[in-house]
């Protein structure tokens, strides 16, 4: 009888085994990433010029962000984050980022183009992005529901998230799930965490 209970034992041992080490893998590898909906749709054009749509994104796995240039607080961090990021994919033709401006009156192409330069930017799949200020706020705010505005007792005159969004080759939102099983909806662009999480992500999606 003892011979069978232990036998019976190890099965389920076994079973439970062969259930829970692919879901360990998974946790710890920011595996089985949640699908958020499709990333809403836009037009804008960027510091070359250039009209720029998120057809122009298909295909390829992009992180977007909302920023400006005379940012004096949370976006010099992004910028610093965001460039590890760029460095991590740079020259990969299927990985892109957009920069969308939440002060168009100032943000001209010219501006982000110099400002990209300034950031030491090359890579002809980071467009910075700007276009008519109630339509970016719409995108930001309806779209995405990423935080922007206008305040003027902010520093530097706006508001915005420091959240990076990620998005799949087939235009839908994704990301992982928190420690309680939760959908984290955004990756934190100001921490190291949030920039190796979504790098970590990034290479499960480009794999898709």
């Amino acid at each position: 009888m003892k011979n069978k209970s232990y036998i019976g034992l190890s099965f389920i041992i076994l079973l439970f085994g062969i259930w829970a080490v692919p879901k360990i893998i998974d946790k710890l590898s920011g595996g089985n990433l949640e699908k958020m909906g499709k990333a809403p749709a836009f037009e804008l054009t960027d510091q070359n010029e250039k009209k720029i749509t998120n057809e122009d994104y298909k295909g390829k796995v992009y992180v977007l962000e909302f920023f400006f240039s005379t940012c004096p607080s949370i976006c010099p961090i992004m910028n610093k984050n965001m460039k590890k990021i760029e460095e991590k994919y740079f020259g990969n033709p299927q990985f892109g980022i957009a920069s969308i401006t939440i002060n168009p009156e100032n943000d001209t192409p010219q501006v982000l183009l110099d400002h990209a330069k300034s950031l030491g930017i090359t890579s002809k799949n980071w467009h910075f992005l700007t276009g008519d200020k109630a339509y970016i706020y719409s995108i930001a705010n309806k779209g995405f529901n990423l935080y922007a505005g206008q305040n003027n007792k902010a520093a530097g005159g706006f508001e915005h998230s420091g959240l990076f969004a990620l998005i799949d080759k087939e235009g839908n939102i994704r990301c992982r799930k928190d420690e309680y099983g939760n959908p984290i909806m955004y990756y934190d662009g100001l921490k190291d965490e949030g920039v190796k999480a979504i790098i970590e992500d990034i290479d499960i999606l480009l794999k898709e």
